[in-house]
């Protein structure tokens, strides 16, 4: 006898949508079978035309516990992914104090973090100038990988390395290496100024395009896997795609702030659109979605970068002193959504991108999937249902958006971590590590 039998008509399995009974035992599908099968369970939900996803795997998300836990913090982080429909996170290196450079400020972080998540939680851990010989360590502990920067981080104590740096790295340990590919060398000093077109003009496609070619070099003299993170410039695309073709291992991803916004409508002083890289123009974004439906971008995952309000600094509008971070994992499945189904995708394709994808990447082979072994990690999602965007409502610490007062299709009604239902206040969250 099963646990649990979840019935929809709208069961994403296998790439395609189909009405299915998904049965659980413990923490486990089970069987993926007709919707209309005959199975003994405890506990039955027909959720009629409501669909039914795996949990979303959102591999880059900044939690910055500890050290500035008021921008955020695995508590808020782990309850507003949860209402978002992802089931996983992976968190990034930095803005924590200490950034997850070695074993040690590995283990200060899962302290930080034990009896506080929502959702399963894994690390990312970091390159930084000096630590290589940390590195192996640091992996064998169970980090996923590690994200380097090319350019300025935003805080001082994780430091971007150089080309040469990078090469050092890759060939310090056999892990994904997940990098900020902006170049130095093409970024300026954004003057004092609330004008969106003068920040943008601060960090041009250029820099994305320079970035990319060196992570690129340093993966193909390696051998090394390298991941281009938070791909903004469409036009660095067929770099990766020769760069593939020649055998070098190369992926990239974007977010749904690149591929929903469009720089000619951001106003003046509008500083909750501020990220590194910068929002581009709507043909740029267009160029972004035909990479995504062709697979060269692989995953879209939140790139959730939160801070306090008062660094955003809305007070005077002035994005060069404003923190550049959009908090969105609660809002990432019915953006994307939105947009989507405007293009013709199906939901299929977005759990494509934001599931198994991006579980694909991590090693994650238990999650992003309906199938029997994989975690019970489900999502009982309303595509037809519409909402507006209120941050009063939004489980981030801080509720800054620049998607407030805009009207989503998509509502999340239930979410599953192996088999039980996420509550508010019951954490039953599991530190993953990288498996083998």
């Amino acid at each position: 006898m099963a646990d649990l039998v979840l019935r929809s008509r709208r069961t994403v399995v296998d790439g395609a949508q189909r009405p299915a009974a998904v049965a659980v035992t413990g923490s486990r599908i089970v069987s993926v079978s007709s919707y209309d099968a005959a199975i003994e369970a405890t506990e039955e939900i027909d959720l009629g035309d409501t669909a039914l996803l795996p949990g979303l795997v959102d591999t880059h998300v900044h939690v910055n516990e500890p050290g500035r836990t008021e921008w955020e913090g695995f508590a808020t982080a782990t309850r507003a992914a949860a209402a978002g429909g992802v089931t996983t996170i992976i968190d990034m290196p930095l803005n924590s104090l200490p950034p997850t450079v070695d074993v040690e400020a590995l283990r200060i972080k899962q302290a930080a973090a034990c009896g506080q998540i929502h959702v399963d939680v894994g690390f990312w851990g970091g390159a930084i100038p000096g630590n290589a010989s940390a590195l192996p360590g640091l992996h064998d502990a169970g980090v996923f990988g590690f994200k380097a920067f090319l350019a300025d981080s935003g805080v001082p104590e994780f430091p971007p390395v150089s080309p040469a740096e990078l090469v050092s790295a890759l060939r310090a340990v056999d892990a994904l290496f997940v990098v900020h590919a902006e170049d130095p060398g093409h970024l300026r000093d954004a003057a004092s100024s609330a004008a969106y077109a003068d920040f943008l003009a601060s960090r041009p496609a250029a820099a994305e395009h320079a970035a990319i070619a060196t992570a690129i070099d340093a993966a193909r003299v390696t051998g090394r896997r390298v991941h281009i993170l938070h791909l903004s410039a469409a036009g660095a695309l067929p770099l990766i795609a020769e760069a593939k073709a020649q055998g070098v291992r190369v992926t990239a991803e974007t977010c749904p702030h690149y591929l929903t916004l469009d720089a000619a409508g951001i106003p003046d002083g509008a500083t909750e659109f501020k990220c590194c890289p910068p929002i581009r123009d709507a043909a740029n974004a267009d160029a972004l979605w035909r990479a995504l439906a062709d697979g060269l971008i692989t995953c879209v995952v939140s790139d959730h970068s939160p801070c306090t309000p008062e660094l955003k600094r809305r007070d005077t509008g002035d994005f060069a002193a404003a923190w550049g971070g959009i908090a969105s994992v609660q809002l990432g499945l019915p953006v994307i959504w939105t947009a989507a189904r405007e293009r013709g995708h199906g939901l299929a394709d977005v759990v494509e991108w934001m599931a198994r994808r991006p579980a694909e990447l991590a090693g994650l082979t238990g999650k992003g999937r309906i199938a029997p072994g994989a975690d019970a990690d489900l999502v009982a999602f309303d595509p037809d249902a519409a909402f507006e965007v209120d941050p009063r409502r939004l489980h981030h610490r801080n509720p800054v958006t620049p998607y407030a007062g805009r009207v989503l299709h998509g509502v999340v009604r239930t979410t599953w971590l192996r088999g039980r239902t996420v509550t508010t206040d019951q954490a039953r969250g599991r530190f993953l590590a990288r498996e083998g």
